[in-house]
């Protein structure tokens, strides 16, 4: 009789240890899940990410907020200066101001048989409310081009200002095979040109469609995202919860 009152205590230390190992498991995937679906949204981004070399295309700039305390009142983004775009066209956002900043060419670009002598160099986008409040993001749509046939990519800096007088510049550059760095600079990849080169011009209705498309799939995703981010974070705090409460009963 003795022994058996001896194993008692050991069965419910292991069931104790059990419950321990999976209340932990459960904040570690509940912490898992934020590492993951932190950065699918984090980053000032151009949206999509490439468009076919020498046309036209309709980009979005979205931006989130990632402070807890502060409002986006002012957002910056500086056009590359080595490869110009003649044409830059913002569409209008409700609640925001927009202005573009042009500037005279050293060297005169051509566009469909003229010469252009100078270039937007900077739009800018100014809250006239309360701008990107704490947990949302705000796109910031333009069309573009004619894109460059001699380049790979092009690097839009953006600067992002807070009601709180906080700017964070995301002008990094991201170096291929390295790491990403912390504030890393919107960057819009040059593909082949399809055809002959000019799908996504004005008036183009396959390549409007595509890029509605492609905005579309990666609106769904970043949906995804946070849903599954959710959900983890729940999961995580019911199982860390059910280990506390369970080890506490089984110690009673």
């Amino acid at each position: 009789m003795s022994e058996i009152s001896k194993s008692v205590p050991s069965v419910k230390s292991a069931k104790a240890a059990r419950v321990s190992r999976l209340a932990l498991v459960g904040g570690v995937a509940a912490g898992s899940v934020l590492l993951l679906a932190g950065p699918a949204f984090a980053h000032v981004s151009v949206q999509p990410q490439s468009a076919p070399k020498g046309g036209f295309a309709t980009v979005n700039f979205k931006v989130p907020n990632e402070r807890d305390d502060a409002s986006t009142v002012k957002v910056e983004v500086s056009l590359p200066t080595d490869h110009p775009l003649a044409s830059v066209m913002p569409q209008p956002v409700p609640g925001w101001k927009v202005s573009v900043t042009k500037a005279k060419l050293a060297k005169p670009i051509e566009m469909e048989g003229e010469k252009i002598n100078e270039a937007p160099t900077k739009i800018t986008w100014t809250a006239d409310g309360k701008g990107i409040e704490p947990g949302q993001f705000q796109q910031f749509p333009l069309s573009v081009g004619q894109l460059p046939e001699n380049a790979d990519q092009l690097v839009f800096k953006a600067l992002q200002t807070y009601d709180n007088k906080e700017v964070v510049r995301w002008i990094e550059p991201t170096k291929e095979g390295g790491p990403e760095p912390e504030n890393p600079a919107p960057v819009l990849q040059l593909t082949a040109a399809e055809g002959d080169g000019h799908h996504g011009a004005a008036g183009d209705d396959k390549g409007g469609a595509k890029t509605t498309a492609a905005a579309a799939e990666t609106s769904a995703s970043d949906t995804t995202a946070r849903v599954l981010g959710v959900v983890g974070i729940v999961v995580g705090i019911i199982g860390v919860g059910f280990g506390v409460f369970a080890g506490r009963r089984r110690s009673a």
